[in-house]
């Protein structure tokens, strides 16, 4: 038997199947990830199989070796429709199939399931408590030592130390006289330690939230278009619990990283965090692969997470969602550069199962669909608790510049601001632009300072003197002295949310505010910590960019201020009012 094989590369002349012969000793079935010698190189190579067939019309080579992960057949489909549709190579498609730290070709470097050495009684009972009696063990930690594991079966050298203050070596010395044997056991490293969560039950459903869940059938394409507030994930959540039902699996996706601690709370609350597995790129690359290995064996049967989640390998898969369809990250910028959206569209209709995007402002593309009957419309007008939207006022900022304010705060939104302190109630400011200021030039020559790579300005930030590039993350030091002119004249123009914040401490010095933006939420578990510090403190302020303002529940949030709102029209992108409506939209219905 002949095998068709992709080789591991991005090199665009090798986006085809060279043959391979199968040994008979091995088992290669199509999806089989395997080594085989390539060219005339001395190390093997990577390659997928993709087919299998019962001769070749080539003299061909065989494979050397097999490895322990598979792709399934619909995901080796899928990998030939992507190639196809986004120009570039099925090996590049393949990978993002694979466990996360199961793609590097030096095997070393790879991710290993993680491993705790635990000690425990190699002889009977019976036995050692004779020998303590007996006078043979006479050191007293090595008799505390053998009377702790005995009460508990076994324990870490770190659980010996801590709770009989024994060294290893006291625990060596009784591997070596066989009284205690060491073992690996394999352990999950479990991304939801931190988390407190209370059980919650099935709310009422409203009759527009009834008519659209009782919509859904076991197959086809649907736009839930509601306002927020309307409750398109109680939604989501009896149509995944309608799945559990059926011992089948559901893939739940959203668009940003900080909107994944508030769902997964959501569903654990509902659910258990047994039956959940969550995919991001905050998680460590062992967190990833243990739950990647959950989703594969069918112990987690959810799966909530950003766009690559969609490539997981869900057993029995019976319901994808993608929530706030219409955001710009189901887009991926990089090779390859494939829309989460179309994946999606693919796997539900080759598995024949129903695909729900949710938003209150869909994408055009999506909502053409449901007029051309591609998607089936469904709808909810009201909010779950039948409470107004908020009143959205617009503030002409040359009115105010006229009139002597300088400030980025309208009078009347620090008039707002004022009387929700004065309330005890929260607010949240959002400007879409990260940084102090948004370029640098020099006031006697024009010079402004620009990115060498992308030969666009860099963004001034100040608490960490450095200008940055937002694109490609380039970074240098503050200028000071004009490169072209030497002039001293250097100036910072335009506003971002370390400037906006500035701005707030002066005009409140009492209030308490946090920011939320690309800086402040590097580390792991910074989002949640963050969201969680506004609502759980009862913080004035929360200022930042769009991730502040995307599927957040905060009952105390009262007054939502859009700094520059209009800023987003002059982005070089023809959808630019589309995206800017989008936005507004999502932002003006925060409040309360």
């Amino acid at each position: 038997m002949i095998a068709e094989v992709i080789i591991n590369s991005s090199v665009k002349t090798l986006n085809k199947v060279f043959d391979y012969e199968i040994p008979t000793n091995l088992d290669v079935n199509v999806g089989t990830r395997v080594f085989v010698p390539f060219a005339r190189k001395k190390e093997l190579e990577e390659g997928i199989v993709v087919g299998i067939k019962e001769k070749s019309d080539f003299k061909v080579k065989q494979i050397a070796g097999i490895q322990e992960e598979q792709i399934a057949n619909d995901y080796i489909e899928l990998s030939k429709f992507m190639s196809h549709r986004y120009f570039c190579n099925i090996s590049e498609c393949l990978k993002l199939m694979l466990p996360p730290g199961r793609t590097s070709k030096n095997i070393l470097n790879r991710v290993k399931e993680k491993e705790v050495n635990f000690i425990s009684i190699a002889k009977d009972a019976d036995e050692i408590i004779s020998s303590i009696q007996s006078g043979k063990i006479k050191s007293e930690k090595q008799k505390n030592v053998l009377e702790f594991i005995m009460n508990n079966g076994n324990a870490t050298m770190q659980d010996i130390e801590l709770f009989t203050d024994a060294s290893s070596s006291i625990v060596k010395t009784l591997i070596k006289n066989g009284y205690l044997e060491m073992s690996k056991v394999k352990v999950e490293r479990n991304p939801f330690l931190h988390k407190t969560t209370v059980k919650t039950v099935d709310l009422d459903l409203t009759e527009e939230q009834n008519i659209a869940y009782n919509s859904i059938k076991n197959s086809g394409k649907y736009l839930l278009y509601g306002i927020t507030g309307s409750g398109k994930t109680e939604v989501y959540l009896r149509l995944i619990e309608d799945m559990l039902k059926e011992n089948k699996s559901s893939i739940m996706l959203v668009p940003e990283i900080s909107l994944t601690p508030q769902t997964v709370d959501r569903f654990i609350s509902r659910f258990g965090e047994e039956q959940i597995a969550v995919l991001h790129s905050k998680l460590s690359i062992g967190e990833r692969y243990d739950e990647w290995n959950r989703i594969k064996d069918g112990k987690a049967k959810i799966i909530i997470g950003a766009r690559s989640a969609i490539f997981c390998p869900a057993t029995d898969l019976g319901l994808i969602i993608i929530d706030e369809e219409h955001d710009d990250s189901y887009s991926s910028e990089m090779s390859p550069r494939y829309d989460a959206r179309e994946i999606a569209e693919f796997l539900a209709e080759r598995k024949n199962i129903p695909l729900v995007l949710g938003s209150a402002t869909p994408d055009m593309n999506t909502f053409y669909k449901t007029q051309t009957g591609e998607y089936k419309l469904l709808t909810l007008t009201k909010r779950a608790n039948n409470s107004n939207l908020p009143n959205v006022e617009v503030v002409d900022l040359r009115e105010e510049l006229s009139s002597g304010n300088k400030s980025m705060i309208s009078r009347k939104l620090k008039e707002e601001i004022e009387k929700n302190l004065k309330n005890k109630k929260q607010t949240i400011l959002y400007l879409n632009r990260r940084g102090f200021s948004t370029f640098v030039m020099c006031r006697d020559c024009g010079y402004t300072v620009k990115c060498k790579r992308c030969d666009i300005t860099l963004t001034y930030h100040k608490y960490q003197h450095k200008l940055k590039c937002h694109y490609c993350g380039y970074e240098q030091d503050e200028v000071k002295i004009c490169p072209e002119c030497k002039s001293e004249n250097i100036r910072y123009f335009g506003a971002g949310t370390q400037k906006l914040e500035d701005e707030i401490k002066t005009l409140f010095p009492t209030a308490s505010t946090i920011r939320m933006d690309i800086d402040t939420v590097s580390k792991k578990n910074s989002h949640e910590e963050i969201l969680n510090k506004f609502k759980n403190e009862n913080i004035d302020i929360l200022i930042g960019t769009q991730m502040v303002v995307k599927g957040h529940h905060f009952p105390n949030v009262t007054l939502v201020g859009v700094i520059t709102a209009d800023s987003s029209l002059n982005i070089e992108d023809f959808r630019a009012g589309e995206k800017t409506f989008q936005i507004l939209t999502q932002v003006a219905r925060k409040s309360r």
